[in-house]
């Protein structure tokens, strides 16, 4: 771009900026209590028809009339409100993927000196957050993104035209950027142009990152889309199954967190599938041990004790099997309790356990 070309660009945003700032002023001096500049305008890395990225971040309801929507000289132009309470709050504690748009605000405007201190703590807040080391917040933050990921692939599995199949490898695309975002603790600086070439900069990403990234934008037919987002879906959670392996300190079980552990497994899940194995209910069984499963993963995950692969004993035509691998988990699971010396609160009369729960 030439020098006149990128002047009469920065000569025209002036004068946006100005108008706006003008009409503040005017109509919105107790509404608008900040207004920034992000985007390409901001990392110098525009083009001709790139549109200027304002955030106008509003104090009162009022202020989202400040909204507006237009196309000037062939380059279209939104003019919009970002609450303080939303997505300022989330861009500080990184759940947003837009982080950028306030830790490298320029500020334009600001209508109160307690405004732009209320924006330099956002602004603390989210840069003591990228901050800090790569452990166990980030690695829960990119969760979400993960699942998000997962629900955009099983999209590309229902999904029957090719359209809505390509629109949810987007999305899992998308989201897997996300979280390799929050794996590394960092944040995107340049906007979707520019995601590969900042992604590939992260310090922990999948073997292959490139060729996985532009496999899924590459593919021709339902079958290589569906191929190429599962590939790119698996490589980023092994890699993140990895990570929490190496930066998340394990829990090891205790006296005082396993208690009431046993008693919840028991009261939960044991009798229901006795239960369900006697009357031969296999889709009783099949849920029961489902939520057995599930507790079971849950206390590996927040207690520390062993993990347990129930499900793998479901057999429709043998029920009894998962019967008898139900009870051997349990008294494994009892082993846990003899080891940090706890006792399990059973109880053979009301009367035993009236005179322990009244005076518990």
């Amino acid at each position: 771009m030439n020098e006149i070309i990128k002047k009469k660009l920065l000569d025209k945003n002036e004068l946006l900026i100005n108008m706006v700032i003008e009409r503040v002023k005017r109509d919105f001096l107790e509404d608008i209590a900040i207004i920034g500049l992000t985007g390409s305008f901001s990392t110098e890395d525009f083009h001709e028809k790139s549109d200027l990225d304002l955030i106008i971040i509003n104090n009162t309801e009022k202020g989202w009339e400040i909204s507006d929507c237009f196309i000037l000289d062939d380059v279209g132009y939104d003019i919009y409100c970002t609450p303080w309470d939303s997505r300022i709050q989330e861009q500080s504690t990184l759940e947003s993927p837009n982080v950028s748009s306030l830790t490298d605000l320029k500020i334009l405007y600001y209508a109160k000196p307690e405004d732009l201190e209320k924006l330099n703590d956002f602004q603390q807040k989210a840069l003591d957050a990228l901050a800090n080391p790569i452990g166990e917040v980030c690695l829960n933050r990119a969760n979400k993104w993960i699942d998000l990921a997962k629900q955009a692939y099983s999209d590309t599995m229902l999904g029957e035209d090719i359209g809505s199949v390509r629109y949810a490898s987007a999305g899992v695309l998308y989201n897997l950027v996300n979280a390799l975002v929050s794996m590394n603790n960092t944040y995107i600086k340049r906007g979707i142009k520019r995601y590969l070439e900042e992604i590939r900069s992260f310090r922990y990403v999948p073997d292959d990152l490139e060729s996985l990234y532009m496999s899924i934008i590459e593919a021709h037919t339902i079958e290589d889309i569906r191929i190429t987002s599962f590939n790119m879906l698996n490589s980023v959670t092994r890699l993140h199954s990895t990570m929490c392996d190496n930066f998340i300190v394990k829990p090891a079980p205790t006296f005082d967190n396993l208690g009431g552990t046993y008693e919840e497994l028991w009261c939960n899940y044991r009798n229901k599938i006795l239960n369900s194995v006697t009357t031969n209910d296999a889709s009783y069984v099949f849920l029961s041990a489902f939520g057995a499963h599930e507790y079971l993963d849950e206390m590996a995950m927040e207690k520390g004790t062993k993990k347990y692969d129930l499900m793998q004993y479901f057999d429709a035509s043998n029920l009894p099997v998962m019967k008898e691998k139900l009870l051997e988990v349990m008294d494994d699971y009892l082993e846990e309790y003899d080891k940090v010396g706890r006792k399990v609160e059973h109880f053979t009369t009301f009367e035993q356990l009236y005179a322990h729960y009244m005076n518990h």
